[in-house]
């Protein structure tokens, strides 16, 4: 099935247009139709092309007939959803709570008032089904009203398998486990209404949020169970496109780890082989994967399959800092990220990262970007505030240069290295994080990351950032690009390449080198970045402890020197 038509897929959750209210209907009372509006409007007028609409976690956020919803039992101001999600503080919950509710009231399906608005402003709808989303599961009092009634069977859950060698059992695998007859039942119940009672030309099944199907291990029958559930869902959406005569696109949205998939039941070589999707949607769990081998799943999958690229709502694991010294560096480097002073970065807020991001996936082979979580960094300043972030907005404006290499050529841009996050969320499934590493005296090291060339413009300059951990006394550090003379011109710095709002800085543990390098040197495709430590102090391995270094992060700037 064609998807040229999709080049730029935004994924929204049951959250996404309830999120930040005063956004979306900024004249505030009870929540209406218009706020669904507006929305869609921002949409269209920023480029998106696709709206895939997320409607569930373990139980449905739209109002079902045939599962159960968030909204059962629930009366306007009910404390018992006061703590519904940890994340946000219980006045927020109950305020999102009443805005479903105010739809409620006033007889909107948001779901379908979605679905119609996209396509009065010419963007396809789809649906994205979570298969295995963590809200609800996590919490752990069992009275949670989102929790979903299979999980009061322990035979449907999970049994929480480390995913980290050694370790405790891991929280986000005690989700539903597909193995069951009552799982795989319930959750076609929820798809088989999404698709034929909403009018959307598309579905996802987002096994992202999170990879959790059966458990690890999986026998060659599990899989072929899987693979027949992944069959009756292709034959519904065919059903679909006949009953409406337009095109109903399938999909996944997955890890790029196809064995580790299949160990856990999905096997996307033989789903795709046998037809049963048209589009795979790659991506990490929740931070940007810049080295994501969109090429390399392309020679194992074929040529007809459409890959989408994604990006994510982190742009890698680095915390930065606000400017100024006051900050308490006494501090453990594990605790840099959760730290007053300190933040988070987004792709979606420092526009030069989403559209290196962009760059690096369309320069591999993606037929499209998908946008994932990319409301969730907007700021709502109302009195039930429900974003914990300060000064935040999400730079819609930029997603219209995302469509082509060609609009984006030329244009400032922040490539990255993903980084470890803590805690690491999907080890097995998530591509190899490159950094951070240690580098010892005379050591080298080599990064990989896809950029797409610049034009011939002597007003373009690419900067070279290496991060580090700070000391005393740091040995020399060179740098080499694609191969090119090692230099040691290193200009320190605490700056960040590109800021993110007022966070300009790196923080006081960290301390960065800029190398500036011309433009001409990138190649459309993977470029290698060189590391070498200079340090001769080989005496000890106490000089050698001396004299390491560790590199924290690897950024990239394409910048102007005009000004422009």
């Amino acid at each position: 099935m064609d998807q040229s038509k999709n080049p730029i897929i935004f994924n929204g959750d049951w959250g996404a247009m309830f999120w930040a209210p005063n956004l979306w209907q900024p004249e505030g009372g009870p929540y209406t139709a218009k706020a669904i509006e507006s929305f869609t409007k921002l949409l269209s007028d920023s480029g998106v092309d696709t709206f895939a609409i997320s409607p569930n976690t373990q139980i449905a956020w739209y109002p079902s007939k045939v599962v159960p919803t968030a909204l059962d039992g629930y009366t306007r101001g009910d404390q018992r959803w006061a703590r519904w999600m940890r994340s946000h503080s219980s006045a927020a919950n109950i305020a999102m709570m009443d805005r479903y509710l105010d739809l409620v009231e006033a007889k909107v399906d948001w779901l379908a008032e979605a679905i119609s608005q996209s396509r009065k402003r010419h963007i396809t709808p789809w649906i994205s089904v979570r298969t295995n989303d963590p809200h609800g599961y996590l919490e752990k009092w069992i009275d949670n009203p989102i929790n979903c009634p299979l999980f009061k069977d322990p035979a449907n859950v999970l049994k929480g398998t480390p995913l980290r060698p050694g370790k405790h059992a891991d929280v986000l695998w005690t989700g539903l486990n597909y193995e069951r007859q009552e799982v795989r039942d319930y959750f076609m119940a929820m798809i088989r209404e999404l698709v034929m009672d909403y009018d959307a030309d598309g579905l996802e099944l987002d096994f992202l949020r999170t990879p959790a199907i059966c458990e690890p291990g999986a026998s060659q029958k599990t899989v072929e169970i899987i693979t027949d559930w992944i069959s009756e869902i292709r034959a519904l959406t065919c059903l679909k496109q006949e009953t409406n005569g337009r095109p109903y696109s399938f999909g996944l949205r997955v890890p790029a780890a196809l064995g580790a998939l299949k160990a856990i039941g999905l096997d996307v070589q033989t789903i795709v082989s046998e037809g049963l999707v048209d589009f795979l949607s790659f991506s990490n769990y929740m931070q940007t994967a810049w080295d994501l081998p969109l090429d390399q799943l392309r020679s194992v999958l074929g040529p007809d399959i459409t890959i989408y690229g994604n990006i994510e709502s982190g742009l890698n694991g680095l915390p930065v800092s606000l400017p100024g010294d006051a900050i308490d560096t006494g501090e453990p480097q594990v605790d840099a990220a959760h730290r007053a002073g300190t933040e988070m970065r987004s792709p979606y807020i420092v526009t030069p990262a989403l559209l290196g991001a962009a760059a690096g996936k369309w320069i591999l082979g993606a037929d499209g970007i998908e946008l994932y979580n990319y409301y969730a960094v907007d700021e709502d300043n109302g009195k039930d505030r429900v974003c914990t972030k300060q000064n935040m907005r999400a730079d819609y404006s930029a997603i219209k240069h995302l469509k082509s290499l060609k609009s984006m050529r030329g244009l400032p841009k922040m490539y990255a290295l993903s980084t470890i996050l803590s805690p690491v969320w999907n080890p097995p499934f998530d591509t190899p994080d490159q950094l951070p590493a240690v580098l010892e005296p005379d050591w080298r090291r080599g990064f990989r990351i896809p950029m797409c060339a610049e034009p011939d413009d002597p007003n373009l300059e690419m900067i070279v950032q290496i991060v580090v951990d700070l000391r005393d006394s740091l040995p020399p550090i060179a740098v080499s690009f694609n191969d090119s003379w090692p230099s040691l011109n290193g200009e320190p710095t605490s700056e960040l390449l590109f800021p993110q709002n007022e966070y300009t800085h790196h923080t006081p543990e960290h301390t960065a080198f800029n190398y500036v390098m011309g433009v001409g040197s990138i190649r459309d495709g993977w470029n290698d970045v060189s590391v070498y430590n200079g340090s001769h102090e080989r005496h000890s391995p106490s000089d050698r402890r001396a004299n390491s270094i560790t590199i924290r992060s690897i950024e990239l700037a394409i910048r102007r020197t005009d000004g422009r």
